[in-house]
């Protein structure tokens, strides 16, 4: 049975991740934005709290968690700074996440302590510069050589793409296949053929490295490959069942942030005598607003017990991605309009908030493809006579 109320070791967790934000997060958000400066500095403090490889097992120096710990903690991250949010969703979701559900036990034990600990940032990569959601149209390709692989091509959009140190690339081994011939590789940083390409200057979210990889002939052993061979699409799936959950969560904390500035600016502004709360417009944009983040997150908490039980949840991961996006992109739009003339402005945390939060409703699958698995979802239990 779902409970909506969250553990006593949950509300420690909840209470200790919004104070090491309160610390040292929100005093730097705004500086880190406007420089386009990747925290570096932050890493080592979250490493050691746990945050970056809270459902890496104990026995790989991870803190073990529920995923439903993980979810509660992003949101709290997210709420302080959505880059450092994104840090921690890729480098745990994507890249630990992946690991951890295709990795051997070599692999493992060879890059999950120093992914759970911070000492290294992991990427992923899948998307490339003309493929965007059709993962079968991947060009990067992984050919055989003796005992191992040689990879050449081009992701893009690869969050930690520069800073990272361990990346999970996926490349097409049989190209007739398309999506069904990806396989999943480990690459490391220093690797001869293996480099950084151009960053990527985006809307929001400077605060999280993103850049391109370039493979140019890069030598890799079988040792490095993640589950089987052209099986690499299917374990995707997967991790973003689960990525997507986590995105709902970010979502959310953005959301949150947003309600609270938008609520605390309508409490002091006054106009025609009054503070603005006390005008009924206000009044009700704050109601939709905290209505539907609470959805929200009442549907990321579901998908994430879901998780912990080991159910199916590409339905529900969907939904609560897709709801959670936009819910959060109509509280910060909500939030920069109740803030007038001095929302458009950098002088007030909404406007970042704002551009922040678009890329909810693009990155881990687009609102449109949400609908699509949704409605695909829908119809399958349909024909099964759910």
């Amino acid at each position: 049975m779902i409970d909506f109320e969250l553990t006593d070791e949950q509300r420690v967790l909840q209470k200790s991740v919004r104070g090491l934000c309160d610390r040292l997060i929100v005093p730097n958000a705004r500086r880190w934005d406007e420089e386009e400066h990747f925290p570096q500095e932050i890493i080592p403090a979250m490493g050691e709290m746990g945050l970056l490889g809270m459902q890496v097992p104990e026995k790989y120096g991870g803190a073990g968690m529920k995923f439903h710990d993980y979810v509660v903690a992003l949101e709290e991250v997210a709420r302080a700074d959505a880059s450092v949010g994104l840090t921690m969703a890729s480098h745990n979701s994507l890249c630990s996440g992946h690991i951890l559900l295709a990795g051997n036990e070599a692999i493992k034990q060879k890059y999950l302590p120093q992914l759970a600990t911070g000492k290294v940032l992991g990427g992923w990569g899948l998307t490339e510069p003309g493929s965007g959601s059709d993962a079968g149209a991947a060009r990067t390709r992984a050919v055989r050589k003796g005992g191992g692989w040689v990879i050449d091509g081009t992701k893009t959009f690869i969050t930690q793409g520069s800073v990272g140190g361990i990346f999970v690339v996926l490349a097409s081994t049989s190209p007739e296949k398309k999506s069904k011939g990806l396989t999943a590789f480990v690459v490391e940083r220093g690797t001869p053929g293996f480099r950084t390409g151009k960053k990527i200057q985006k809307m929001g979210l400077h605060a999280s490295d993103t850049t391109e990889l370039i493979f140019e002939e890069v030598e890799i052993s079988d040792d490095q490959r993640l589950g089987e061979v052209d099986g690499g699409f299917f374990d995707t799936l997967k991790i973003l069942d689960k990525g997507r959950i986590g995105i709902g969560a970010w979502s959310v904390g953005i959301g949150r942030a947003s309600f609270e500035a938008a609520r605390r600016y309508a409490k002091e502004r006054v106009q025609f005598g009054k503070p603005l709360s006390e005008f009924q417009a206000i009044g009700h944009m704050l109601a939709d607003m905290a209505t539907e983040l609470d959805a929200s997150r009442l549907l990321v908490w579901r998908a994430a017990w879901m998780q912990d039980q080991g159910m199916r949840t590409t339905a529900e991961s969907s939904i609560a991605k897709y709801y959670a996006a936009r819910a959060t992109m109509r509280a910060c739009n909500a939030a920069v309009q109740i803030h007038g003339g001095y929302g458009y402005t950098r002088e007030f945390d909404v406007e970042r908030y704002l551009r922040d939060a678009k890329l909810a409703e693009i990155g881990e699958g687009t609102n449109e493809v949400q609908k699509m698995v949704i409605a695909r979802e829908l119809l399958r239990v349909a024909a099964e006579g759910g």
